[in-house]
């Protein structure tokens, strides 16, 4: 019996047929499954996090609305004679005025308004989102919240209420099924440093940003590459294009995130975690969009280009209205 198990064993390894089907599943299966299993609910958990993180009260999805600021003082809220009208809010909720300095918010008296979780009671310079944070007003309770932004030299208020209809109808998120072979293994090639990449934006602003090198990786038969952001030792960011996209796809493209890159350059890219970026579910979001280096397209020596369709990841939003 001993020797039996043995012979089927070499043999398994070799894909050869003479041992029966069940010896066979016997000793192969539970070198394989637990791997799959272990894939499977990996991303599961993923995409159960990514659709909590939309859902939230503040989630992307909870915008209402999207307010550039001209110059002068402008009235704030619910009301329609407001010179910035808000969706979800209390007839009038105050007053914006830009300055030379900046962005400044006065409450109307009576009305709870909290900044950073404070009672707000007088004027207010508002600093903008960042990566140091950024002021948040709060009204309806927390319900509603505005922060400032700065795109280029335009200030913008973004509100945000947790009662906003496309959160109300929000129901989760559509991907293809998880495939490990989308979980490709890449080579991080850096480049000099100090080099900037041109990133173009939906509301057509161009900011030069740090570019670090790219990815090479191997798919259908080919090498292909995208160029990165971020940092290598904390995690690449990756935005593309692919023959899916505005078709399958957002058709805007598709964000990305990995893992530190290794000593080695090597670094693992997992479409199967690829993710619209936060304008395909809302006209208020200010999404970077793919460069032109990155629409995953492989030119011929004809001149004719072939395109990758990369059948992992997030599919179009279905309820986005824009």
């Amino acid at each position: 019996m001993k020797t039996r198990a043995r012979a089927c064993l070499f043999v398994t390894s070799l894909f050869v047929t003479a041992c029966s089907q069940q010896d066979r599943v016997a000793v192969a299966t539970p070198a394989v499954a637990p791997v799959a299993d272990a894939f499977q609910r990996e991303h599961a958990a993923w995409v159960r996090e990514r659709a909590a993180d939309l859902g939230k009260p503040d989630g992307w999805i909870s915008l209402i609305g999207l307010h550039w600021i001209e110059p002068g003082t402008h009235s704030v809220g619910g009301g329609e004679e407001n010179a910035i009208h808000l969706a979800i809010a209390p007839d009038r909720l105050g007053q914006v005025e830009q300055r030379a300095d900046g962005l400044y918010f006065q409450p109307t008296e009576g009305v709870p308004i909290t900044a950073d979780g404070t009672p707000l009671h007088g004027e207010l310079k508002l600093t903008p989102e960042g990566a140091g944070g950024g002021t948040k007003l709060e009204y309806d309770g927390g319900k509603g919240q505005i922060t400032a932004i700065k795109r280029g030299q335009r200030l913008a208020l973004r509100v945000r209420h947790a009662d906003a209809p496309a959160r109300l109808a929000f129901h989760g998120l559509d991907f293809f099924p998880a495939d490990p072979d989308w979980r490709v293994q890449a080579h991080f090639v850096p480049h000099p440093a100090g080099r900037t990449l041109p990133i173009a934006s939906v509301i057509g602003t161009v900011t030069d940003t740090p570019n670090p090198g790219y990815v090479t990786f191997e798919k259908k038969g080919r090498e292909w590459r995208l160029e990165a952001l971020g940092d290598p030792e904390k995690g690449l960011n990756l935005m593309f294009q692919d023959q899916t996209t505005g078709k399958l796809s957002y058709g805007v493209g598709r964000y990305l995130h990995t893992d530190p890159v290794a000593a080695d350059g090597t670094v693992v890219v997992d479409f199967n975690r690829a993710y619209n970026p936060p304008c395909a579910y809302t006209d208020y979001a200010t999404c970077p969009l793919p460069p032109p280096e990155n629409r995953l397209a492989w030119q011929h020596g004809n001149g004719q280009r072939e395109r990758l369709a990369v059948l992992a990841g997030e599919k179009k939003y279905a309820l986005a209205k824009h």
